[in-house]
């Protein structure tokens, strides 16, 4: 009798990005693929695999109390009609409302993936800060019930989950990120010129843009051979988000480029010599600097959880403090007059990706997971 996966997340956009792959591998296991999201443009992507695709009322980030009871009981109602025999939650908000959505509609198998702790569980938290408490206790009650099995990307998420007591040891999972296609993302030489650096990322404050500009603004003043591109665009329902006009402002200032959204990310990298991600923590694995690292680019990104998972200090690339822009200036600098330093770190990148975090490896550990849950 074939299964049904339903896959809750909140943007189409995501799913396409981060799961499409594995989506496609549970289709040729013999699963009925459901995706439950918020559909934007995307849509017709979804369908063209033979998914079915079903709009929710979920969203990301802080929504009134009246808005957040009926985005769960909208679920109970899609888990009803739909009856999976496994949900597959990504992210955090999705994971506690599917969650509890779930267990009313008595879904036999919930897989809930915490694709990094994000800014409740970072350091730059902030005023959203005094939500990881009640948080924190949602998802140790969540977690408790034996048909529940928790997900995570990287060691330190793992060990924080551990520590809070959140999911049964036996029944807690890491698979290290969302895999990349290798055969897609493949080794480039470097264009010609002053070498690139370009963070591909939501545009927020949470990436760590402002410390990126900040550097730049010192690379421009000691006169570095370097340039800095923005890949990417704002994110208005993130609460750090940075505002278009706040970008155009560092662009005209003349310090960094801004190439936009960009969906021919390979070509990016052909474009750009360098990879980097000065993120203030919350992270998985970033699926940017998989992509970067498979196509051979050095990686500039900082000491926090999910991106020190991927990056060996001096090995792949190179480790910096979080919101230190002169320290991520040194780096950037070191990296932008030295070749050759380049080139063995971006070798050792893809070295890195083809040993651990390949799609296929990653989808192959992911249909285990179910089968165990089921």
């Amino acid at each position: 009798m074939t299964k049904t996966l339903l896959f809750l997340v909140a943007e189409d956009s995501f799913f396409v990005t981060h799961r499409m792959t594995l989506a496609r591998a549970a289709r040729d296991a013999g699963y009925r693929v459901v995706v439950a999201t918020r559909i934007g443009a995307h849509a017709a992507a979804i369908e063209r695999e033979g998914f079915r695709l079903v709009p929710i009322r979920l969203r990301r980030g802080l929504r009134n109390p009246v808005s957040d009871i009926a985005a769960i009981l909208d679920l109970v109602g899609v888990y009803r009609r739909e009856r999976p025999d496994v949900v597959h939650h990504l992210s955090l908000k999705p994971v506690v409302f599917g969650t509890i959505a779930a267990r009313l509609a008595r879904v036999p198998a919930i897989v809930n993936a915490l694709t990094g702790l994000g800014l409740l569980y970072s350091d730059a938290a902030g005023a959203s800060g005094f939500l990881r408490a009640p948080v924190t206790a949602a998802l140790r009650l969540l977690s408790a019930s034996p048909r529940v099995w928790t997900l995570v990307q990287n060691t330190d998420d793992l060990k924080t989950l551990r520590a809070a007591g959140i999911g049964d040891e036996t029944r807690t999972v890491l698979i290290r990120g969302s895999g990349v296609d290798t055969a897609r993302f493949t080794p480039q030489p470097e264009a010609p010129g002053v070498p690139v650096a370009a963070m591909v990322s939501r545009l927020v404050g949470l990436k760590g843009v402002p410390d990126l500009v900040e550097a730049a603004r010192r690379l421009k003043h000691r006169g570095v051979p370097i340039r800095i591109a923005l890949v990417g665009s704002p994110d208005p329902d993130n609460p750090t988000a940075l505002s278009e006009g706040e970008i155009r402002a560092w662009v005209a200032e003349g310090i960094v480029e801004w190439w936009g959204q960009r969906s021919d990310i390979p070509q990016v990298w052909a474009e750009a010599a360098i990879a980097v991600q000065p993120s203030r923590g919350g992270e998985g694995v970033p699926k940017s600097l998989l992509e970067a690292a498979a196509c051979a680019r050095p990686l500039v990104t900082t000491d926090v959880p999910g991106c020190r998972e991927l990056v060996t200090d001096g090995v792949n690339g190179l480790l910096v403090p979080p919101i230190d822009p002169v320290a991520l200036a040194d780096a950037l600098e070191k990296l932008a007059r030295d070749p050759e330093l380049r080139r063995r770190l971006g070798h050792e990148a893809r070295a890195t990706v083809e040993t651990h975090h390949t799609d296929t490896a990653v989808a192959s550990a992911t249909l285990d997971l179910y089968r165990r849950a089921l």
